[in-house]
């Protein structure tokens, strides 16, 4: 028992000396911190990193693109539905320094939208088709003219606003019609004032326009190339062949 104890006594002893030797004696020197690589950013993983949103573009910046033009290139702003608008226009422009020229071209205007029951034979079908229009409520209806291609017609309403025009439509197409809407346009000349922007500026006043009330959906674009005139070729040369008063064959030359 004796031989026991002590051999007890003794682990004990040795433990607690490799205890306080490893925590005392033998503890871990604190890592120096190098200063360049404390500088340096941390890695993070695909996910960690965070994409940037970008900023919202300003309200104005389509109408700043319509402004922007290069210094020396020719625009045109309009088009203008009547020359009045585009001489006032013209007239501001000039106020502000420009050199404007007024210019026409031919265009189309909305006259409304049409609707109309298309697709018939002969004019009994486009006599028969309108009064049954009539019968049902629809007075407008009217013959159409033979429009070559696209047949025999009759018209049952123009209107301002598709809305509308939509609208009669279906009520045609309730009675077993086939009702059709197309927009209407008619010819008409549209106005366009070109400008040459001078070097010291690089931009075109539209909001000067709309300020003044001229024209609420103009814009601004490149002036249309110039038309290249044909070149006439020149006439052939034709080459003169005197005839000999003697004979049609070359004369033999003289010996000395």
């Amino acid at each position: 028992m004796f031989t026991v104890r002590n051999v007890l006594f003794a682990l004990l002893f040795a433990n607690l000396a490799y205890f306080a030797w490893a925590h005392w004696v033998d503890a871990p020197r604190p890592v120096v911190e190098n200063a360049a690589l404390a500088k340096l950013p941390r890695l993070k993983m695909r996910n960690e990193v965070v994409q940037p949103v970008p900023a919202p573009a300003p309200a104005s910046a389509h109408k700043t693109a319509l402004q922007a033009t290069g210094a020396g290139s020719c625009v045109s702003i309009g088009p203008f539905g009547d020359i009045g608008s585009s001489a006032r226009a013209a007239a501001v422009l000039k106020d502000k320094g420009f050199d404007p020229q007024q210019r026409a071209v031919a265009g189309e205007t909305s006259d409304g939208f049409w609707v109309y029951v298309g697709g018939l034979k002969s004019d009994k079908d486009v006599e028969r088709v309108r009064q049954d229009l009539v019968f049902h409520g629809i007075t407008d209806a009217r013959a159409m003219t033979d429009s070559g291609a696209t047949g025999r017609r009759v018209s049952v309403g123009l209107f301002s606003e598709r809305e509308r025009a939509e609208k009669r439509a279906k009520q045609v197409q309730k009675l077993g019609l086939k009702a059709e809407v197309a927009e209407r346009k008619l010819p008409v000349s549209v106005y366009w004032v070109d400008v040459t922007p001078p070097s010291e500026r690089s931009s075109v006043p539209i909001d000067d326009l709309l300020a003044e009330g001229i024209g609420s959906k103009v814009g601004v674009e490149a002036c249309p190339r110039p038309a290249v005139p044909a070149v006439t070729a020149p006439p052939a040369a034709t080459a003169s062949v005197s005839a000999s008063p003697q004979t049609g064959t070359a004369a033999s030359p003289k010996l000395p």
